[in-house]
């Protein structure tokens, strides 16, 4: 389980990895992580959650609470990678029309 984050190639984005179940243990992780790097004026983000297995409520508010803040400050924030399961909860509480998900992580993390 952990959250690694990254610069994507020579860009202003930057890419947060989450592996793991979404819960108690990695939610403060991926709070911290994000905000460390708004509060750095990173606002181009992508999370990508190709090996998430599992997201509770507090990891969908913390993203909530992400793109939020992204969208004030005119930025962006995608997710990737979603599990068939993951979308099926992004899709049961509205989230797949919130967020710009895109199915393959490749097509936004290649150089």
């Amino acid at each position: 389980m952990s959250v690694h984050h990254e610069r994507l190639g020579q860009s202003d984005t930057y890419v947060v990895k989450v592996v793991g179940r979404l819960d108690q243990a990695l939610n403060a992780m991926l709070e911290e992580t994000l905000t460390s790097l708004l509060d750095e004026g990173h606002i181009n983000l992508i999370i990508n959650l190709s090996e998430t297995s599992y997201i509770n409520s507090g990891g969908l508010r913390t993203l909530v609470s992400a793109w939020r803040r992204v969208s004030r400050e005119n930025g962006s924030l995608q997710l990737c990678g979603l599990s068939p399961r993951l979308l099926e909860i992004f899709a049961m509480v509205g989230f797949d029309q919130v967020f710009e998900i895109v199915p393959d992580c490749r097509e936004v993390l290649a150089p």
